[in-house]
């Protein structure tokens, strides 16, 4: 099964000359989603886990499955303001502008193994807030995986110079 296959792409989403690469039809897919998590999980078979971190929003479909499969805890990452307890922040650069992560105080602790989870991969800045976001709470990122990455974006690039492991099922040319 190819998984490109499986992901729409609606044109001109959410403005003129982009390409959206949507997943729910993969979701929708139990095959393709099945081969999906089974790919992203393959990597990290016999590696130490201790949480998996899926950005919001479709990060937190693919990283709780991936955790199941691993057997380990599944941290949100999302939007400032969303989580209902105490916690810890991280801005990020957007194309214009500014905009900040979150996780709660407690949902890593220091030592702990974290597998970055989410379904595509752009210009990275979010992602990379994420890594900085569990970095500075102590935990160690080993891995950041997507089902999609947009090379031209420069994202995955970005986060291999951080020096870390970017692995992605596929990928689209284009925005």
């Amino acid at each position: 099964m190819d998984i490109r296959k499986t992901v729409r792409t609606i044109p001109d989403y959410p403005k003129p000359g982009i390409m959206f690469r949507d997943i729910t039809t993969l979701l929708g897919n139990p095959r393709a989603f099945r081969r999906a998590v089974d790919e992203l999980v393959q990597p990290y078979a016999g590696v130490r886990i201790d949480k998996v971190a899926g950005i919001e929003a479709r990060g937190f479909i693919l990283g709780g499955a991936v955790a199941h499969q691993l057997s380990t805890g599944f941290v949100p990452v999302r939007k400032k303001g969303k989580l209902p307890w105490e916690t810890v922040s991280q801005e990020y650069a957007l194309e214009y502008g500014v905009d900040a992560i979150e996780i709660h105080k407690d949902a890593v602790e220091p030592g702990d193994q974290v597998l970055l989870i989410d379904d595509l991969i752009a210009t990275g800045g979010t992602a990379e807030g994420a890594i900085k976001l569990i970095e500075r709470m102590g935990a160690r990122i080993v891995g950041c995986s997507f089902i999609i990455d947009l090379p031209e974006l420069g994202g995955a690039d970005k986060l291999r110079a951080m020096g870390k492991t970017v692995h992605a099922l596929c990928a689209f040319e284009g925005h």
